[in-house]
């Protein structure tokens, strides 16, 4: 009697298991499914296939058993050879019959290896196991799914492959890492797909899109898809010298979408932007393209900043063919190989500060606070109504630390410039009293992202020794680009965010004025080598109300593009490496529209024209030059000459290569010449002019000494023994070459 309750107990619970696996909320579907056993221990396989009409078993014989529904809805079950080979053969209610592959009868996706390092948070590349990826199993080719969902009570995959039904595929747990996995059979790249979960209380939540996800649909569609992870690319020594400290880095900044569009509407892609964006910045010299963000965004006017699938190259740029088939990171990859054969670095604009709250992605992402922390006076930007990751979890971090190497390794990226990092590293960032939380030792510092970024730059330094971090810190937080074992942060570079408003400032002024604000000019060199710098003249600046560049300049409309030029000439004389945004190189007259191509026909007009031949001679003169770079960021080499000649709006310094060789900068900001000038030089001998902005070429009034040597005279002049006598044009850098 005993053995006959013990039976009628467990067929109750498995018809209530059954039950609740058809109602979609069984956690544990690989209990149930597949191969299986019955209570006398019989072979059997069980199959869940809501909506079908029959299923049978087709054996590689081609021998078949039919499925007998179970007591639950869409549940089938028949006896079956343990360790047979089989698939399923459907007849759904309209169509011909359909033999699927059973994804109940593979095993675990996650090796031991893996969910043991993604649980501890130490995995390098976890883009190589969670997310999609096809591949074949047992000779069965298909995709595996894996997705990090510790508090859900039951997830499944959804897609075009199963209606969308979330009763179809659910996965299973690997309890030792709060990883969600699945095989599916015949699912290819190219499929759209998302994850259907239930949390914890066993709520519906909204559909969501794989943080993993190597392709993702264009707005307004918000689907994941299936898509292969590009081959590694090797690193290369040339690209690693071209990166360096002591390096020429010239930075030509751009908005893809916008930087020029086909028939004035449509977006170039990425073999156009090959053909027409790398030639043209190589031309003009520039050693390195930055690329606002690249990764998939839903609201374009975020210019990619508010990103909601960081593995996922854009679409926006991919053909049409290769988007269809999961292939549209190809383009990107291709982009890259161009830009490093034609010379040009690729700078990837990277945004680990804050996600967007859209319900697709990874917000609440199993029904709690997963990605973000939790208490809002943590985990929400209020100036940007967007998430705060929880960098304090040791499988976010990780998420972000492999997302940083995916794009370096995966694409041959140079390097990354890390946005908002100020808003990373202080918990009161834009926040008023009362509205933010002390870190445990009681101050305002962020200590878990500050230990995120240490280990994200080691991470980089370890395994892409080629590739450099760039940092957009506009405080003062101390070794953003210093060493983590030497107690910095661990960038490479950080932006000069105070030597571009205080210079922009003194030009916005007109002349007349400057001589009161002399500092503005001088006063970066007062930190210039506390922090490898590098001088921005960013998007950021040609937004929101502020206007172009050349529309900040004084005066008539010479003395606006004179102002431009001597301004360009002082940035690319003065420490630090250099970054353009994109029309800055031919003085684009309108604020930037993300929307619209830049107005290329400026170019047309000889003032304009000058600038951006001016921009390309800079760059030309920087780079065969060591003398302006080598010595970017120690005291040897540079050295004032003269910085307190207010009066006259004018400063006078030298740059030194290691070697010794030396640049002689002069730079007059006010709209007057300057007669028989005498200036101080630190060596005799002869010094050759190099470049003038105010030559004719330029679109200047072509006034000073028309490239011919001065040879320094035993007159002494700001305390130096020898001094040269110059003809300094009006709104102009003038730079000299000694020659010895």
């Amino acid at each position: 009697m005993a053995d006959v309750a013990n039976a009628a107990k467990a067929a109750r619970a498995l018809a209530a298991a059954l039950a609740t696996l058809s109602e979609g909320r069984h956690g544990d579907p690989f209990a149930l499914l597949g191969p299986q056993r019955t209570a006398a221990g019989d072979p059997i396989v069980r199959a869940l296939l809501p909506l079908a009409r029959a299923v049978a078993l087709v054996g590689e014989d081609g021998a078949r058993m039919p499925m007998i529904a179970g007591a639950a809805a869409g549940v089938f079950e028949a006896p079956w050879p343990e360790g047979r080979p089989y698939r399923l053969e459907v007849t759904w209610p309209e169509g011909p019959a359909q033999q699927l592959d059973d994804p109940y009868r593979f095993g675990p996706v996650l090796g031991e290896m893996d969910a043991w390092l993604l649980a501890e948070g130490t995995h390098l590349r976890p883009f190589e196991v969670l997310g999609a990826h096809p591949r074949a199993r047992d000779g069965v080719p298909g995709t595996d799914f894996a997705v990090w969902a510790p508090n859900a009570r039951r997830v499944s995959v959804v897609g075009d492959f199963n209606a969308w039904d979330g009763r179809r595929h659910p996965m299973r747990l690997r309890r030792e890492c709060g990883v969600w996995e699945i095989f599916l059979p015949g699912v290819a790249p190219g499929a759209r797909y998302k994850f259907e979960l239930l949390d914890r209380h066993g709520h519906l939540l909204p559909l969501k899109a794989d943080p993993y996800a190597h392709q993702a649909e264009l707005r307004p569609a918000t689907a994941s898809v299936v898509a292969p992870l590009p081959a590694p690319v090797p690193p290369s020594p040339a690209r690693q010298r071209a990166n360096a400290l002591d390096a020429p880095v010239s930075i030509y900044e751009v908005h893809l979408a916008s930087w020029r569009r086909r028939d004035g509407h449509h977006w170039l892609d990425w073999d156009a932007l090959a053909d027409q964006l790398v030639p043209y910045a190589a031309d003009l010299g520039f050693t390195h393209l930055e690329l606002l963000p690249v990764s998939e965004h839903p609201l374009d006017a975020s210019w990619g900043y508010q990103t909601l699938a960081l593995f996922a190259p854009t679409t926006r740029f991919a053909t049409p063919a290769e988007a269809a088939r999961g292939d549209a990171a190809a383009g990107l990859v291709r982009f890259i190989e161009r830009a490093h054969a034609a010379g040009l670095g690729v700078l990837l604009d990277w945004v680990p500060a804050h996600f967007p709250t859209d319900a697709h992605g990874l917000a609440r992402f199993d029904g709690t606070a997963l990605y973000e922390y939790a208490d809002p006076r943590e985990g929400l930007h209020t100036d940007w109504q967007t998430l705060i990751y929880n960098w304090s979890r040791t499988e976010v971090r990780n998420f972000l630390v492999g997302n940083a190497l995916f794009w370096l390794e995966r694409f041959g990226a140079d390097g990354l410039r890390v946005d908002a990092v100020a808003s990373m590293l202080y918990r009161d960032y834009s926040r008023a009293e009362g509205e933010w939380i002390p870190n445990a030792q009681g101050g305002r510092e962020n200590l878990e992202a500050i230990a995120f970024l240490r280990r994200m730059n080691e991470v980089v330094g370890t395994e892409r020794p080629q590739a450099v971090t760039l940092a957009e810190e506009s405080t003062a937080f101390p070794a953003v680009s210093r060493p983590p074992w030497a107690g910095g942060l661990g960038f490479h570079y950080k932006w000069n965010m105070g030597w571009m408003h205080d210079t922009l400032k003194y030009m916005a002024r007109d002349p007349v004025h400057r001589a009161h604000h002399h500092n503005d000019m001088t006063f970066g060199l007062v930190y210039a080598f506390n922090e490898n710098f590098v001088l921005p003249l960013s998007h950021d600046e040609v937004v929101h109300g502020k206007g172009s560049l050349i529309g900040r300049m004084p005066g008539d409309r010479w003395q606006k593009f004179a102002n431009l030029r001597a301004y360009f000439g002082f940035m690319w004389a003065h420490p630090g490496k250099k970054l353009l945004f994109m029309g800055g190189e031919f003085a684009q007259e309108r604020e930037w529209n993300h929307d619209a191509s830049l107005d290329w026909h400026l170019i047309d007009d000889p003032l304009h024209a000058g600038v951006q031949r001016l921009v390309r001679d800079l760059n030309t003169l920087y780079r065969a030059t060591p003398a302006l770079y080598e010595q970017d960021f120690v005291a040897a080499g540079f050295e004032w000459v003269d910085h307190g000649d207010a009066g006259r709006n004018l400063y006078s310094f030298v740059r030194r290569a290691r070697d010794g060789a030396m640049v002689l900068v002069l730079c007059n900001f006010a709209p007057v010449v300057h007669h028989a000038l005498r200036l101080g030089v630190p060596a005799a001998g002869r010094w050759r002019e190099r470049l003038n902005t105010d030559s004719r070429f330029y679109g200047g009034s072509d006034v000073g000494s028309a490239m011919a040597d001065m040879v320094a005279e035993a007159v002494p002049s700001h305390g130096r023994a020898q001094s040269i006598s110059l003809t300094v044009p009006p709104l102009a850098t003038v730079m000299l070459q000694w020659i010895g």
